[in-house]
């Protein structure tokens, strides 16, 4: 059927949490005509039409960004308001929920064989996210129901009406939804949170703008606003995502340093809530470089920035209509670094774009070996139906492999992590690993620890000690659980040596904090005169990455100045480490040293008395 626009009135949208007759907001076609019949759609002949609304379970699937992640949280939110269940079961689902992606063909692949499977299994089935958006007349959207990217506001009434055997398509509206709509997040600790949707870009590989669109920015003060409620729900990371954001607010007069400045004040002084800066192409924040370094110094702001690079040849990058050249990344790369201590950079490679060279790919090779990045995302080219680069001469899909797994060998060959065996820093644990053994957890500069610990510790920031490096992450043992009542400083304010990335601000005028490889003490970032010290305190090898399984206790072993310390609060057990000689004195101490003070007295004058 013909994409059905929105008929509402006055702005379009419904109130959160409110639901307008679909016969009122959407189209809807109940029959299909075959063979000169009108039958039933095939796909919802099996539909829950006899079940009360509300009732039934939802299998929802994502692929994709961040970005799709966030839709889908606020759809599954969205959904449980109004009493449907979310499940991961496929199989035992009224209805499946699947959220597309459009950026590769593999993403897309795996969508339509979810799409057979869900038509064979007769279920009803609803297709959100950039797919339908962007390729609206997609065969595999036949008899589908359709819920596009600035539509999910609208879910639960496109979901009712499909289990009771109609199909919609809702797709088209000119406002971003609410920010406030009801969201259950994969990750309780984590709140990804769009800022804008669309790009002011026009790659000519890039589906993805034909799905979000041109820029469309939420305002400052929505933002600030969602950050301070998600704070107070005991969120612990706050990921900003879109399509660029260095382009955010461009559309309303705003820029991103703005955004982000803002955002800033509005997060915890204690640093129990961190900030991450989501992918920004080099274009839009080549002006604002500088107050950008000045946010990621920030002690709530993790040292961290995605700068898709694509290609290190400037002829590809003009035949992909990138805006930008080398030598702007370069510059990019090259100024956060400077002034940014300890600055982790990701970056992204397509290999084997149309018209790409044996000297191309070197000249990306040779950017990849002259920074090292941490992270690269390597792809190889997929042409995209309805993109400029999808008419364009491919190479052939051999070299295009054997690029791709020579810039991989390179890639791995680096090892980002070694020195930081034996340093001390402070991480934010959120989420358990896959191994389901350990807890991961990030340092400032956003990378991965790995740490064996109770649940309890989810949630919390901690102090480690690094005891291995793998390829991927690092190992460390806890140290202390961090009081949210501590305010942490910001290291902007430190003077900074050769060796600054391998140091970890202290967190209070006692603490020191130590470097894998300076020896002479320099000023901290809380004023402590010492900064550098040796770590002699042994610890066990925890292996690499690819065996988590050989890794120490809890809390490795420590001189015997040092004791373990328990504590409760909120019923959950907090471990830390502490000098003996150093405790404090309560008031239970004084009355037992008092005690035994008066009963040594009673004893002397007895013999005394007796004596006499």
């Amino acid at each position: 059927m013909e994409d059905i626009e929105d008929l509402l009135v006055v702005g379009g949208a419904a109130p959160a949490g409110f639901r307008l007759p679909i016969t009122a907001a959407v189209g809807i076609n109940q029959m299909k005509k075959k063979n000169n019949k009108l039958e039933p759609s095939s796909l919802l002949q099996n539909s829950s039409t006899h079940q009360v609304p509300g009732t039934q379970t939802i299998f929802l699937k994502t692929f994709g960004c961040s970005h799709n992640q966030s839709d889908s949280e606020y759809m599954a939110g969205q959904l449980s308001a109004f009493g449907y269940s979310i499940s991961d079961n496929a199989e035992g689902a009224d209805l499946w929920l699947i959220n597309t992606c459009t950026v590769k063909s593999p993403s897309q692949s795996a969508m339509d064989t979810l799409i057979s499977k869900c038509k064979s299994a007769k279920k009803p089935l609803v297709v959100a996210g950039c797919v339908p958006q962007g390729s609206r007349d997609l065969k595999e959207l036949e008899g589908v129901s359709v819920v596009g990217v600035q539509q999910i506001d609208r879910v639960v009434e496109v979901v009712e009406e499909t289990l009771k055997g109609h199909e919609v398509r809702l797709l088209t509206r000119k406002t971003l939804p609410s920010l406030d709509l009801p969201k259950v997040r994969k990750n309780k600790f984590v709140e990804i949170l769009p800022i804008n949707v669309g790009c002011l870009g026009a790659c000519t590989y890039c589906k993805t703008k034909h799905a979000r669109g041109h820029l469309g920015s939420y305002t400052v003060d929505s933002l600030v606003g969602r950050v301070k409620s998600v704070v107070d729900d005991g969120v612990k990371e706050i990921w900003l995502s879109s399509e660029d954001t260095g382009a955010y607010g461009r559309d309303i007069g705003v820029n991103l340093p703005i955004l982000l400045n803002a955002i800033v004040a509005a997060l915890p002084s204690n640093g129990s809530t961190m900030l991450r800066i989501g992918m920004t192409n080099p274009p839009y924040i080549l002006e604002h470089l500088k107050e950008i370094a000045e946010i990621l110094r920030h002690p709530c702001v993790y040292s961290f920035l995605h700068v898709p690079v694509q290609s290190g040849s400037d002829a590809i990058l003009t035949a992909m209509n990138r805006e930008y050249t080398v030598g702007e990344f370069r510059k990019v790369v090259d100024t956060l670094t400077e002034l940014v201590p300890g600055m982790q950079i990701a970056t992204d490679i397509i290999c084997g774009f149309p018209g790409e060279t044996d000297e191309d790919f070197a000249q990306t090779v040779e950017l990849i070996k002259d920074y090292k990045f941490s992270q690269v995302h390597i792809s190889q080219f997929y042409p995209r139906p309805g993109t400029p680069a999808a008419r364009m001469k491919k190479v052939a899909s051999n070299i295009v492999k054997k690029r791709s797994r020579e810039l991989t060998s390179v890639f791995e060959s680096f090892t980002p992590y070694n020195g930081m065996e034996g340093n001390i820093e402070r991480i934010w644990i959120t989420d358990i690993a896959t191994d389901e053994i350990h807890l991961v957890g990030h340092t400032k500069g956003y990378v991965q620890v790995l740490v064996i610990g109770p649940e309890s510790l989810l949630g919390s920031s901690v102090t480690v000690k690094i005891t291995s490096v793998g390829r991927w992450s690092v190992f460390g043992d806890v140290i202390e659980i961090l009081e949210e009542s501590r305010v942490v400083t910001n290291p902007s304010d430190k003077k900074y040596t050769s060796n600054k990335e391998n140091c970890s601000p202290c967190f209070n005028q006692q603490d020191t904090c130590a470097c894998s490889e300076e020896k002479n003490p320099e000023p901290c970032a809380c004023g402590s005169n010492v900064c550098c010290i040796d770590t002699n305190d042994s610890y066990t090898e925890a292996g690499n990455d690819q065996n988590p399984q050989n890794i120490p206790s809890l809390l490795s072993r420590r001189k015997s100045s040092m004791a373990t310390v328990k504590t409760e609060e909120n019923g959950k057990q907090k471990v830390g480490m502490r000098n003996v000689g150093d405790r404090d004195w309560g008031v239970v101490d004084t009355v037992l040293v008092g005690g035994i003070f008066m009963s040594l007295l009673t004893i002397v004058s007895l013999v005394l008395y007796v004596g006499f």
